[in-house]
């Protein structure tokens, strides 16, 4: 099964058919998705901001979401994200298939594993997005002859604020490429409980400072509104071509988790 995420002015599963409405009850508390199907495969909608955009970042449920997904037998995760950018390479409606973050949020529970009877787990995080999921959708994107760049780091900070610009600088100077609000923990735990996980990001404006123009949520809006046709075309060409081997290593990390929650699991 697999499953999408959308950000920030992706909020319906479009794209798929016979589509139904479930609530998951998790140890995490109730999350909502939308089952259905596109080319045959079973898939899952989730929208992290909630369906009409009412949950704001530092207040996602990011556990109850990832936790619902494994529960309900998801193998890959295909997540949207609306970003600032701090590279001039990378401009507003450029995608960006992303390869690496910097967390720089604090008081957001990030692990599944808290000590206790939930044990100690250390996860490696060298490649922190799957390499497979990463291929596939640079692949799509050349298919579709939709601009890109191929790899990119994204700082991920608390929000809802936007970053001021001495924090863009800062964040330049870490490495960042990208700044963004949600990413983490969502990735980490998608780690955690095995699952494999891609990120594509859309480039809606210049972070502060770079800008020459105050930032407004409604800039976002408006591009990621002009960019949701080859959004839905990639997404519709990554479910069509997600290869139905399952070795993919990402998967081994989710051992402790299954074993954590093996009667849970739908």
């Amino acid at each position: 099964m697999i499953a999408i995420i959308g950000g920030t002015g992706v909020y319906d599963a479009k794209l798929l058919h016979e589509v139904r409405e479930r609530v998951i009850n998790t140890p995490f508390g109730e999350t909502r998705v939308k089952t259905g199907v596109y080319h045959g495969k079973e898939c899952v909608f989730v929208a992290r901001h909630g369906y009409a955009h009412t949950v704001p970042p530092h207040l996602i449920n990011y556990r109850a979401n990832i936790w619902a997904l494994a529960s309900l037998g998801v193998q890959a995760v295909f997540a949207t994200a609306a970003v600032g950018s701090l590279n001039p390479d990378m401009p507003p409606g450029c995608f960006v298939v992303v390869d690496q973050f910097i967390d720089m949020t604090s008081g957001r529970p990030s692990t599944f594993f808290e000590g206790g009877e939930t044990g100690v787990v250390h996860t490696d995080f060298t490649d922190p997005y799957c390499p497979s999921l990463r291929a596939l959708l640079a692949r799509s994107l050349d298919e579709l002859n939709i601009r890109y760049h191929e790899g990119g780091t994204y700082v991920c900070t608390n929000g809802p604020r936007f970053e001021t610009p001495a924090e863009i600088r800062a964040y330049r100077i870490l490495g960042a490429d990208l700044v963004g609000m949600t990413n983490v923990p969502e990735v980490v735990l998608a780690r955690e409980a095995g699952l494999c996980y891609g990120l594509v990001a859309m480039v809606t404006n210049y972070a502060a400072g770079i800008s020459t123009e105050p930032l407004t949520h409604e800039e976002v809006l408006n591009v990621m509104n002009s960019n949701q046709t080859a959004l839905q075309k990639l997404l519709a060409e990554c479910i069509k071509h997600f290869p139905e081997e399952k070795g993919c290593i990402c998967r081994v990390s989710g051992v402790h988790f299954q074993n954590l929650w093996p009667c849970e699991r739908e």
